[in-house]
């Protein structure tokens, strides 16, 4: 299994959304129609734009931030964006990047364009009040998903805190991540990284923009889950975004290491196979159709695999990534090393970070999968597949865990040493190694807010699965639920509280540097001592080392 694999669907985020888009005559250019009544303008070094004013929250959406990448702009960095002339309307969600199949759920989402680098910024108002900045990078892996989600709408966050929130499209897959510098040369030498770059581009636009729209450049978070939380760890370890961004937030996707350029060349090479060409006609790639490119992304990835295969346990996510796979490069350049092997980036020693994960992280991989299988595991079962995934060490696997989690059934002992071995031992590696420089501190979460749905064909609970803090941490249950999507949603009694508690703490850290919500407990910052963690419910509490005996075990099978 891939990391570029696991994260292909999101059915479950598709429905609800603040706001449900602005009707625009469709008779004229996309930047050209009409304008709805309630509308702002506000200037950027490029123009002038028209966004929407709704709820309380001024939004702008399909925003340009650099310039055309098809053609000989292919696998390149973008070239800068042109001014234009007169008012350019930011009405409607700007295209996804190419992608396989339509795994983006924007409502109105146009469909997947090669020239995708545009943003969405909601705002409170257009001021000098100099808000903190909240730029999200969306999941997917590398590989899919765009920002128009309407769960990770950002105009709750906006309006709720006072902070400005943004979100980019970029480049991904085979179009963001293609590693051709070892075959066309010098030329090329960035091309593994183009999507990060694109982000890159994006914070420039910001940094450069922002205050006019009521933000402030120089207190700025990045922040990301899944896919989104792995370009969160690669943007803290890249020289060329250093200066964009204050502090950081890595969620259910700890980037510990990327692909070394031996195994991205090799990807390279598979593709250039696929078409029939020999190295020298590498060239040949930039005049393809986009589909073209799109069907051998497909065509070399490997299949995918499920949670607990043997790539992936030792090493977490990053395990995951092989050749056929699409992800950030090592390139001595723009990623000059692994972001967090093996130490914490020190370009962002003095940047505070939060890293975590949601407790069982794996229930959507199985789920995603219909691998009802997993969920039915009796004891005897539970051991024959951990004898199979771990060899000689199954049996001390399995006796820990019973030990740690006595009223655990056989289905939550096997979804939690997938967790862990996928997520929750690199979010931890990643807290140690940033604790170990000195610097700015770092602080731990475990987000425990269980969702009751059924899982279909079983008996099993959702739980606190991946990707299902996202409208938590946004605050957007309410209108995810109303639209009668979301059916990983927590109880009804608690799940507005537990929103509440992490949008508060997001938000807070953005603004200050160290997460808090009113009446919820300090959270202290992440050390070898206590190892303080924040688990995130409708009350929350700080556990030291939680699962310890666990985290423990782990250590001692990767020595």
């Amino acid at each position: 299994m891939r990391f570029s694999d696991v994260f292909s669907r999101r059915i479950f985020l598709q429905r609800g959304s603040a706001c449900v888009g602005l009707a625009v005559s469709s008779s004229l250019p996309s930047f050209l129609s009409s304008a709805p009544a309630a509308t702002v303008e506000a200037r950027t070094a490029f123009g002038t734009l028209r966004g929407a004013n709704e709820n309380g929250v001024l939004s702008f959406k399909g925003v340009p931030y650099a310039g055309p990448v098809d053609g000989n702009h292919r696998f390149r960095q973008a070239p800068p964006l042109q001014p234009w002339s007169g008012i350019r309307d930011a009405l409607k969600l700007g295209p996804p990047s190419w992608q396989p199949g339509k795994t983006y759920f924007g409502i109105d989402e146009p469909s997947a364009q090669e020239n995708c680098l545009v943003l969405t910024i909601w705002t409170p108002a257009i001021d000098r009040k100099r808000r903190p900045v909240m730029f999200y990078s969306h999941g997917g892996g590398f590989v899919v998903g765009s920002s128009g989600a309407p769960s990770q709408d950002g105009g709750n966050l906006s309006r709720e805190y006072d902070v400005v929130v943004v979100s980019s499209n970029h480049r991904l897959g085979l179009l963001g991540y293609l590693y051709l510098g070892d075959i066309a040369g010098e030329e090329y030498r960035t091309s593994g990284n183009q999507g990060l770059l694109d982000i890159t581009d994006a914070l420039k636009w910001v940094n450069e923009n922002i205050e006019n729209f009521g933000g402030d450049p120089d207190n700025l978070m990045i922040f990301g889950e899944s896919g989104g939380g792995a370009k969160t760890s690669c943007l803290y370890a890249m020289p060329a975004a250093h200066n964009f961004f204050n502090k950081a937030s890595i969620e259910s996707g700890p980037g510990i290491r990327m692909l070394e350029k031996e195994t991205a060349t090799e990807t390279a090479r598979m593709v250039l196979r696929h078409f029939g060409f020999e190295d020298r006609e590498w060239r040949k790639l930039l005049s393809l159709p986009v589909e073209k490119l799109i069907e051998a992304q497909v065509a070399v990835s490997r299949p995918p695999g499920l949670p607990g295969s043997r790539l992936g346990w030792r090493q977490g996510i990053s395990g995951l990534l092989g050749p056929g796979a699409f992800a950030p490069v090592v390139d001595g350049h723009m990623l000059p090393n692994h972001p967090f092997d093996p130490s914490a980036p020190a370009i962002s020693k003095d940047k505070p970070l939060i890293v975590g994960t949601n407790r069982d992280e794996s229930t959507f991989f199985f789920w995603e999968r219909k691998n009802t299988e997993t969920f039915e595991l009796t004891f005897a079962t539970l051991r024959a597949r951990l004898q199979q995934e771990f060899g000689a060490d199954a049996e001390t696997i399995l006796a820990t865990y019973r030990q740690s989690r006595p009223e655990a059934s056989a289905p939550d002992i096997y979804i939690a040493i997938t967790t862990e071995g996928m997520f929750w031992i690199g979010a931890l590696a990643i807290a140690e190694r940033k604790y170990a420089q000195g610097g700015a501190p770092v602080y731990s979460y475990m987000f425990v807010h269980e969702s009751d749905y059924i899982i279909p064909g079983t008996m099993h609970k959702f739980g606190a699965g991946h990707a299902t803090e996202i409208p938590y941490k946004f605050d957007n249950i309410d209108v995810v639920r109303n639209s009668g999507g979301m059916a990983f949603l927590g109880p009804t009694s608690t799940s507005a509280a537990a929103a509440h508690n992490m949008s508060e703490m997001w938000a807070t850290f953005a603004r200050t540097g160290h997460p808090a919500a009113e009446g919820q407990p300090s959270w202290p910052a992440y050390d070898l001592k206590d190892r303080a963690t924040m688990e995130i419910d409708a009350r929350c509490k700080v556990v030291n080392d939680p699962y310890g005996a666990e985290r423990e075990l782990w250590e001692r099978l990767k020595a």
